[in-house]
């Protein structure tokens, strides 16, 4: 993939929307993290507890990319993908997070929270990168940043426009139906069928946001 082609700014650009729409939680626990220190110490918490992080977040992502590279793990990988994109547009977060009293204790809680709750970023992150190492490490250095200093004008906007969730969720079964028609138990099939691999890709994409609307609108109907 060369760097500046459609390929790769297509990719890039479906990094950093997966990473906008699934890591705005992430930001918020690390504001909840950090709320009991002294206004003075929270930016030093909120930079450190960020770059472990981030630096935890690239590794497990790297690592993630280079598994995928086994027959068999990216077909599993994007069947997977499928379901959080799924579950983004019915699940319902929980922002309970345990304050941390001291300093140091705030840093391992963002950490910790941001590693649990970034397996599924990961993981899409991995899977739109296309075996590119470099996709991920600029996706993630563009996007993390954004996420963590506008976390709150994000859901913000995820609030007032809920389409940008859609469109987070769309990106998402994409990158996962790409995924399931590009493993290596598969792809010779689908390379000599390409009308059925988009066919494959539109049926997912498409089905599985009519999916989560139909599922979002039987919710509301017994909430009320």
């Amino acid at each position: 993939m060369d760097f500046f082609s459609i390929e790769f700014l297509q990719a890039l650009i479906s990094i950093i929307i997966i990473d906008l729409v699934l890591a705005g939680d992430n930001a918020i626990v690390i504001g909840l993290a950090a709320r009991n220190l002294p206004k003075d110490k929270q930016k030093s918490v909120i930079i450190w507890g960020t770059a472990g992080a981030v630096i935890i977040r690239v590794i497990a992502t790297l690592a993630v990319v280079w598994l995928l590279k086994i027959p068999g793990l990216l077909l599993a990988g994007g069947l997977l993908l499928i379901w959080i994109a799924y579950k983004l547009l019915i699940e319902e977060k929980d922002h309970e997070v345990q304050a941390a009293a001291s300093m140091w204790g705030a840093i391992q809680t963002i950490i910790i929270a941001d590693a649990v709750m970034g397996l599924d970023n990961v993981l899409a992150i991995a899977g739109a990168a296309h075996n590119n190492y470099v996709l991920v490490i600029l996706g993630l250095l563009i996007s993390v940043p954004i996420v963590v200093w506008g976390s709150t004008l994000i859901l913000k906007w995820i609030e007032r426009f809920p389409v940008i969730v859609y469109i987070g969720s769309g990106v998402l079964a994409y990158t996962a139906a790409k995924m399931v028609t590009e493993d290596n138990f598969v792809k010779a099939f689908f390379h000599e069928e390409p009308i059925l691999k988009w066919a494959v890709i539109l049926v997912i994409t498409v089905g599985v946001i009519l999916a989560g609307r139909y599922t979002k609108r039987k919710q509301a109907a017994r909430h009320t």
